[in-house]
């Protein structure tokens, strides 16, 4: 038996229209497409425009509104540059100390020789460190010789006396005859211009005594003033004479003072009357020291002059000694460099600073007081530089470097420096 299916012509087209639906929308395509098409797009634009706005803003936030400089050096950049120490040194006012060494000497030594004819020494009567006063005898020098022509001497004033004597009595005894015209006037002068002349030798002969006793008296050696004997340089039967030389020297009343050297612009820095600390070589003991003279004179070698300062004795206090003292000098508004920042060639003092576009330049200065604090800076500062304070003989003028302060420069990182 046949059966046959009737399909109607509306289930075919159905069917058809459904199939060509489900492959378009397998395609992706459809016949509204195009403007379907363009709105998509559209929301695709827009939500990508609301994205990079969004990052921008989160971007500025994040940044905390700060505008990125153009063209400004990249981190690896500045990690290549040296790291120096700087510092802004500031200026104040300064109780100037100046520290200095000397040597220590008698204030007013007294150099004591033969002042006389010489002979042998007979004794010596002092040592060294002895206290000794005014015209005391250190020494004696044989004078028998000299005792032997101080009597003939004296007999001498005895025959002139006898003989002005005689004089005396002519001239007495003519002047009672003159009387009596048996002398002439012309004898009375003769016999009067004898006794002038014999009185007058006996004069000459006490003259000549008196000077003889001088000299025998110079025989001993005496201490001009009182003091302390530094030398003694004679021994008993030593042979002296005036061209010997210094046989003893004193300290007149033991004053001392030490012959401090400093430089020639410390030098204009001290008064006459300033006081200084003083420790001798030694010792740990302190002395008070006054500066009474400045030396007019500097070494043209060294450029160095002498402050002299004076002290009362003291047994620890021996010429010829080393010390050191710290002087009292003029106050001044002035900038303290650390030594490690002073450089020097022939052209003189400098000094490297950083400036605002971290360059190197070197600044010439002038080097006043040092002392323990630094070296005062008397020109060439005004104190509110960027100074670098170490290996700046590493440095070249006109080098890029990356400044960091004292307290910073511990935490600097370890990339190629200039310091040692």
């Amino acid at each position: 038996m046949n059966y046959e299916t009737k399909v109607g012509t509306d289930d075919v087209h159905d069917h058809g229209v459904s199939d060509h639906a489900a492959a378009r929308d397998i395609d992706g395509t459809s016949d509204d497409a195009p403007g379907e098409q363009g709105n998509r797009k559209r929301r695709l634009w827009i939500a990508l425009a609301v994205i990079v706005v969004g990052a921008f803003i989160a971007a500025i936030m994040l940044s905390g509104g700060e505008e990125e400089v153009a063209f400004a050096p990249t981190e690896a950049a500045n990690r290549d540059l040296p790291v120096v120490t700087v510092s802004i040194p500031g200026s104040a006012t300064l109780q100037g100390m100046i520290n200095a060494t000397g040597t220590l000497a008698a204030r007013r030594e007294m150099p004591v020789g033969v002042v006389g004819e010489g002979g042998r020494v007979v004794s010596v009567s002092v040592e060294a460190g002895d206290w000794v006063n005014a015209g005391q005898v250190l020494a004696v020098i044989d004078r028998s010789v000299q005792n032997q022509q101080l009597g003939a001497l004296d007999a001498q004033i005895d025959v002139a006396q006898a003989d002005a004597d005689l004089a005396q009595a002519n001239l007495n005894r003519a002047m009672q005859l003159v009387e009596r015209g048996f002398i002439s006037q012309a004898d009375i002068d003769r016999l009067t211009a004898t006794r002038d002349a014999a009185m007058a030798r006996v004069d000459v002969a006490r003259a000549q005594l008196a000077e003889r006793r001088a000299r025998n008296a110079q025989l001993n050696i005496v201490a001009p003033s009182a003091g302390l004997v530094l030398t003694r340089n004679v021994e008993p039967g030593q042979v002296v004479s005036p061209g010997t030389g210094t046989l003893f020297s004193i300290a007149r009343a033991g004053e001392m003072e030490l012959l401090a050297r400093v430089g020639e612009n410390e030098l204009g820095l001290i008064n006459v009357g300033a006081t200084g600390t003083l420790t001798p070589a030694g010792t740990d003991r302190t002395f008070t020291c006054q500066v009474w003279q400045k030396s007019p004179v500097i070494d043209e070698q060294t450029r160095q002059g002498t402050a002299r300062c004076a002290l009362p004795y003291d047994s620890a206090l021996r010429p010829g000694g080393f010390a050191t003292i710290s002087l009292i000098s003029d106050t001044s508004v002035a900038t303290r460099l650390p030594e490690s920042a002073i450089l020097s060639d022939e052209a003189g003092s400098y000094v490297f600073i950083v400036d605002a576009e971290d360059t190197v330049v070197r600044r010439p200065v002038t080097i006043g007081a040092i002392s323990d604090a630094g070296i005062t800076i008397a020109s060439g500062l005004a104190g509110t530089e960027r100074v670098v304070m170490r290996a700046g003989g590493f440095l070249t003028e006109g080098d890029r470097v990356r400044p960091a302060t004292e307290a910073a420069a511990g935490a600097a990182a370890p990339a190629p420096q200039a310091e040692s």
